[in-house]
């Protein structure tokens, strides 16, 4: 095997040190040249004995610089072969060997003087090069130092990194460049290593290299995070959403209760699919879970959006989980799911869906631009003061402020009853609007949309699906606005969402003549032509030969109202169905609120069997039932436990009590299943948090 480059300078060391080898024999062995007999002369050592050397077996003398850097330097000619692989015999003819020498430029002084040249250690090139990279080495560590400095500070206040233009001569160079300069501004000398005297190619501010540094503190943060979880037990929420680069992904966060007791949200990664689907959302959560080291058996819950391809019943990737792991229960935000229920009336009736996409295209006409707002707030202050003079509304202090059209959106909770009640109010100031919209010059898109608009608006139907989705939303709007309470309590937000469903049963059997008179009032107020109840209903441009006969009233009753209301009530009960219901029913026994007034032991023992992996019915539920009751006695004597409202401030008291060790049953695992499984308002909104790594 060939040595390196530094084992062979070592080996060359080592043969320099000893010197040449240079035997002194009582007589050297002789051979016959022309006619004589010679032999090798010892005296030859004193002329030529820094390099000169004799082998006895070969009897033959060789040169030792010639013989070390004849490979290296790649020298060529007779008396070097000689003298290197052959050996030189020609005893009578010293005069070669002073030609071997030669001049200072032969090839056997250039070998002496890298032979010297290694010899001189202060002078070699590992040396210079060991002095060189101290320095160097000692350089980049700082300029490392500050560059990961400036990326941490910027993922901590979620701020972007990478500006427009980044070179020298640029005014904007982006945040890291300039958190950068304010970085080592008050160091000289820091400044002088990290800008002003670092190679172009080494000052570790590219754009690769801010990208690997805020993936070098995601990691280090994402295993920090697992260290802390410590194989306990897991909560997962996903959301989806596009990047800027129109590319699927999906963001995903830990929920756990750490040693302490408390319940913690960690963001754990965004991981990048190729699409939607549940089968695609399930592979990116297994490839991310093995990645990290987790398992989806340690899984107790799992949280999402409430999209159909999320939580669907058969195929959604709800589904999926819970066929891997029958403990991972699906726990949803209540609020957020009265939000999802009234989205997905409007996607499955064609009749809501073009209303709202009225009440969109509305919202993005007026919103065009700020003179069409202006216009709108005119019109508006006109109603105003015109109605003020016919008595009709009343003026004080906060009264008959200035509003603008919302428009709707699918997960900003209660933002579709908004724009149902704005519209109502500005219904003149719009049509108004929408009048000289379509009379607009240069204008074609914003014209045909503002004609759809009124002819929409000045249909009955337009007003009594105005007046029908005000009534509903209004009863779910009132609950939603409850549920997103912080202190709500598990008990009565379940209660909540069963009034809910059971006031849109009571409004579906006694309120559509109400309702029908108040659209009447509405219609004639703007002149709105009102159709006959009793005549055969007729859509606009569809034949009437070729649809089924029925009567106005029995449109508006049964098509429209009956079966929005039906389909709300059918939601509602896919969205809360008994499983979830019966597990926060049952978590809400454990709610410290005066003094555990809702513990019921039998419904916490329920609650254990939804879970069959972490409570033997045979081993675990008889001395659960025991250590419930020795607990619920423990605790209602301790004063230290009286005035605590939540779950999550009782799991802290309770480890700092060192109850934990006293009641493993209850606090360990019960205490880890019941965090998973809170109703805690929140939105998936996902911000990158990176922690100072020690």
């Amino acid at each position: 095997m060939t040595p390196n480059p530094i084992e062979r300078a070592d080996i060359r060391r080592d043969y320099l040190l000893k010197g040449p080898t240079q035997p002194i024999l009582k007589s050297f062995p002789q051979m016959e040249m022309y006619g004589k007999m010679r032999r090798f002369n010892p005296k030859w050592y004193e002329e030529f004995g820094s390099w000169l050397e004799y082998s006895v077996s070969q009897d033959a003398c060789y040169c030792l610089y010639c013989y070390l850097f004849d490979m290296e330097v790649g020298g060529s000619g007779s008396t070097l072969e000689a003298f290197v692989s052959v050996g030189f015999k020609n005893w009578q003819k010293k005069d070669k060997i002073k030609v071997h020498v030669g001049d200072h430029r032969s090839v056997h002084n250039r070998f002496y003087q890298a032979g010297q040249d290694l010899m001189k250690q202060k002078q070699h090139i590992d040396i210079a090069f060991s002095n060189i990279f101290e320095q160097q080495r000692i350089d980049y560590r700082i300029r490392l130092k500050a560059s990961l400095d400036c990326a941490r500070y910027l993922l901590r206040n979620g701020q972007p990194f990478r500006g427009h233009d980044e070179s020298e001569s640029s005014n904007q160079q982006g945040l890291f460049l300039e958190t950068l300069k304010c970085y080592t501004k008050p160091n000289k000398e820091m400044i002088h290593v990290v800008l002003q005297n670092s190679p172009d190619n080494h000052k570790l501010t590219s754009p690769k290299i801010q990208k690997d540094l805020a993936q070098a503190c995601a990691d280090l943060t994402v295993k920090e995070i697992i260290s802390d979880l410590s194989d306990d037990y897991i909560s997962f929420l996903v959301d989806e959403a596009r990047n800027i680069a129109i590319k699927e992904q999906m963001a995903v966060v830990l929920r756990y209760v750490n040693l302490k007791g408390s319940i913690v949200e960690c963001f754990i990664g965004i991981i990048h699919v190729s699409d939607t689907t549940a089968q695609s959302l399930k592979a990116a959560i297994d490839g991310l879970f093995s990645k990290l080291g987790l398992s989806l058996s340690k899984c107790r819950g799992q949280d999402y959006d409430g999209a159909s391809n999320m939580r669907g019943e058969f195929k959604g990737l709800k589904s999926l989980i819970l066929a891997d792991n029958k403990s991972a229960f699906y726990i949803h935000c209540f609020a957020h799911q009265l939000q999802l229920a009234l989205v997905k009336v409007a996607k499955h009736y064609k009749k809501i869906q073009e209303f709202f996409d009225m009440l969109q295209k509305m919202a993005t006409v007026v919103g065009g631009s700020c003179k069409r707002k202006e216009i709108l707030l005119m019109n508006q202050y006109k109603q105003i003061v015109e109605r003020i003079a016919r008595g009709e509304i009343l003026t004080g202090k906060g009264l008959n402020q200035e509003t603008t059209l919302k428009r709707p959106g699918d997960t900003r909770w209660g933002s579709h009853f908004c724009t149902v009640t704005s519209v109502i109010s500005l219904y003149s100031p719009i049509i108004s609007l929408m009048k000289i919209i379509e009379y607009e010059p240069k204008n074609d898109a914003a014209r045909t949309d503002a004609g759809c608009i009124l002819y929409a608006m000045e249909d009955f139907e337009f007003a009594f699906l105005l007046h029908l989705m005000q009534l509903i939303l209004r009863i779910s709007y009132e609950f939603s606005q409850a549920l997103q309470r912080k202190d709500q309590d598990l008990l009565n937000a379940i209660g909540l969402v069963k009034v809910v469903k059971s006031r849109l049963q009571e409004v579906r059997d006694n309120d559509f003549d109400e309702l029908l008179q108040e659209t009447n009032i509405f219609a004639n107020k703007y002149d709105i032509d009102i159709p006959n109840m009793e005549d055969v209903y007729c859509p606009k441009g569809r034949s009437r030969r070729r649809l089924e006969s029925f009567t106005f009233l029995h449109y508006f009753k049964v098509e429209l109202f009956n079966r929005v209301i039906d389909t709300q009530v059918q939601e509602l009960g896919d969205r809360f169905d008994n499983v979830n219901t019966k597990l926060l029913e049952c978590l809400s026994c454990l709610d410290p609120r005066d003094s555990f007034a809702t513990f019921n032991k039998e419904k916490l023992i329920e609650f254990a069997r939804f879970y069959p992996l972490d409570f033997d019915e045979l081993a675990d539920i008889p001395f659960l039932s025991s250590s419930l009751s020795n607990f619920i006695v423990d605790v209602r004597a301790d004063s230290d436990f009286v005035n605590w409202k939540r779950i999550s401030e009782l799991a802290l008291k309770m480890v700092e009590k060192r109850k934990e060790i006293v009641y493993p049953l209850v606090v360990w695992p019960l205490w880890d299943l019941f965090a998973f499984s809170s109703i805690s308002v929140y939105q998936l909104f996902i911000e990158v948090v990176i922690e100072e790594i020690g």
